[in-house]
């Protein structure tokens, strides 16, 4: 089974985890070390690591039917009257293929069966290390989110709390204590649902990685960036040929296309077989009387040669095979072009997301100079003696304003970071991508938007 190059150490260290040892009450687990575990306890992939190892089987039977079998049979008996068959005690057998012209072809199908099924179990992996990883970064999300609104749930209570002594001052209509109690409840409606989804990604990890879910926490620093420079040239077609699910594909029906040509070949075509035995009769009572000359050792050979004139069942087997393979073929391009154009819309989700992470990245940096402004006039006042002091109502609401826009952009960070996964899964380069996280990233990267900006 193909594995990936993490540490050992964080694979022990999560196996540790999840036995509950005292003070291991939050899980912190890195990105690298949850794939490493949901690749290791994953039943799709032990399955199809099964499928790998079944036609690796059917690959030694295609070719092991020229190694001639041996078999030993023991007799014992009493006969009475004439023998009804061989009088043997003790007998050895042996037979072997020969030659054939259909097994050449069954053997090559094996071989690309073999190929298929390890082609599959890649793509399994890289499936499983897709989601792990999207569970991941969705989690670490949720909990950077939830930090931010803690944030912002402070100032929301400030702000309600100053609107209402405004309201019964006199100062503001009771509409503005609703519209910051308004705020304040979208707050805690946002931060609910998060929690929410937090604990669903806990127990998706969880069932992946085989570690309590409770107090789960992620690493940030352990996710790596993504950058144009992962997203190298070619088409999208040429692309989806290199995925290991659409090459796995392909390998399947060239097998199949080899079935049909040695089913082909099973008509008309003779065939040679060898045969061996060896027979140790025995003199019960009664079969010398019988056979005149007995003798105790007897050895027979011979080559079996086969010549099919008319099979009308291998003829229609034969055409069975041959449609099963244009089918598998056809498949085989289906999912081709699915991936082809999949690509293609991610490539172009993905500059779009990215001019939509610039724009609220820019509109988060323009919130936290207007709150810098905003705390510098109401510490040290306006410099103009004709403008209107800052209140500590405005104050609040900047803040609130600030954390909303950072809010945005964690978001467009997270919407960009999936199709980017889903990208470098469909372009093989997850695998590099996560090696990363271990081993740092790759020589002089391309510069680029990355996934997270760092909180002010």
């Amino acid at each position: 089974m193909r594995t990936r190059k993490f540490s050992v150490a964080q694979v022990i260290s999560a196996a540790l985890l999840a036995t509950g040892l005292p003070g291991a009450a939050r899980a912190q687990i890195s990105l690298s070390t949850a794939v490493a575990l949901a690749e290791k306890n994953s039943p799709t992939v032990h399955a199809a690591l099964a499928e790998e190892q079944r036609a690796a089987a059917l690959r030694g039977q295609a070719k092991d039917v020229y190694v001639p079998n041996f078999v030993l049979g023991v007799s014992p008996g009493y006969a009475y009257g004439f023998p009804l068959g061989y009088p043997s005690f003790f007998n050895a057998s042996s037979s072997s293929l020969v030659f054939s012209w259909s097994q050449p072809d069954y053997i090559r199908a094996a071989n690309s069966g073999v190929k298929s099924a390890a082609l599959a179990l890649e793509n399994t992996e890289q499936q499983v290390a897709l989601d792990a990883s999207l569970d991941y970064v969705e989690l670490d999300h949720d909990l950077a989110e939830i930090a931010a609104l803690d944030e912002e749930k402070g100032y929301t209570d400030s702000l309600t709390q100053i609107e209402g002594d405004r309201v019964r001052a006199g100062v503001d209509p009771r509409m503005s204590e609703l519209q910051a109690e308004l705020t304040a409840a979208q707050v805690d409606e946002k931060r609910i649902h998060l929690e929410n989804d937090a604990d669903d990604m806990r127990q998706k990890i969880a069932h992946l990685t085989g570690l309590p879910a409770e107090g789960l926490t992620t690493k940030s620093a352990s996710v790596p960036k993504v950058d144009g420079a992962w997203f190298g040239g070619g088409s999208d077609d040429q692309t989806a040929e290199k995925n290991p699910g659409v090459a796995a594909a392909y390998a399947n029906a060239k097998a199949k296309y080899y079935t049909a040509f040695g089913d082909e070949k099973q008509n008309f075509r003779p065939t040679a077989a060898f045969g061996a035995q060896y027979a140790l009769f025995e003199k019960t009572p009664g079969y010398t009387e019988y056979y005149r000359n007995f003798q105790y050792n007897n050895v027979e050979l011979g080559v079996q040669l086969t010549f099919p004139l008319f099979d009308a069942a291998r003829r229609a087997k034969a055409r069975q095979s041959e449609a099963e393979a244009a089918k598998a073929q056809a498949d085989a391009d289906a999912s081709r072009d699915v991936l082809s154009e999949q690509t293609s819309a991610m490539r172009h989700a993905l500059r779009e997301l990215a001019a939509q992470q610039k724009v609220n990245q820019l509109q988060s940096e323009l919130a936290q100079a207007q709150l810098q402004t905003v705390e510098t006039q109401f510490t040290n006042g306006t410099g103009s003696p004709n403008a209107t002091p800052v209140t500590p109502k405005e104050e609040q609401q900047a803040h609130i304003d600030e954390r909303e826009k950072y809010e945005d952009v964690l978001d467009a960070n997270f919407s960009l970071l999936k199709v980017q996964l889903d990208l470098l899964r469909a372009t093989g380069q997850l695998d590099t991508w996560l090696r990363s996280a271990v081993n740092g990233p790759p020589p002089a990267p391309s510069p680029a938007a990355t996934h997270s900006i760092q909180e002010p």
